[in-house]
């Protein structure tokens, strides 16, 4: 699971320090929820894969920046179908039956069953690609 050292993700979160235990709980819940996920630190996002990415956190604009709270990650989701959820802050169909999902986490509080059911949805989708 854990492909990356704490360096790197030390590294990613230098400007934004304070999004770093965001993205531990969002780990530790992934960890548990998929055990053999491949986790890669880069440059500007986090990926989360199987035998594809299915998910990646990132520093994302998807508002303007006096709207965005913080600390704030933005979790992007491969999904078959739009989600109907105001939680989806942006939503486009690179190509039919894929949807990029961009949902805006800024509390532990945000990693609840519907967003952790989305990840698992994302997660199947792109083992079966």
């Amino acid at each position: 699971f854990m492909d990356h050292t704490q360096q790197d993700l030390l590294a990613f979160f230098s400007q934004q320090p304070q999004a770093l235990p965001l993205c531990k709980a969002f780990l530790q819940k992934l960890q548990a929820q998929h055990p053999e996920t491949h986790t890669r630190v880069q440059k500007t996002q986090i990926t989360f894969s199987n035998r594809h990415i299915f998910a990646c956190l990132s520093f994302a604009r998807v508002r303007k920046k006096a709207l965005l709270p913080d600390p704030y990650l933005v979790l992007t989701l491969g999904l078959p179908a739009p989600l109907a959820s105001p939680r989806a802050e942006i939503k486009t169909e690179p190509y039919p039956g894929r949807w990029t999902h961009h949902i805006l986490l800024s509390t532990p509080d945000d990693l609840d069953p519907e967003l952790m059911g989305w990840v698992a949805e994302a997660y199947a989708f792109a083992q079966e690609k």
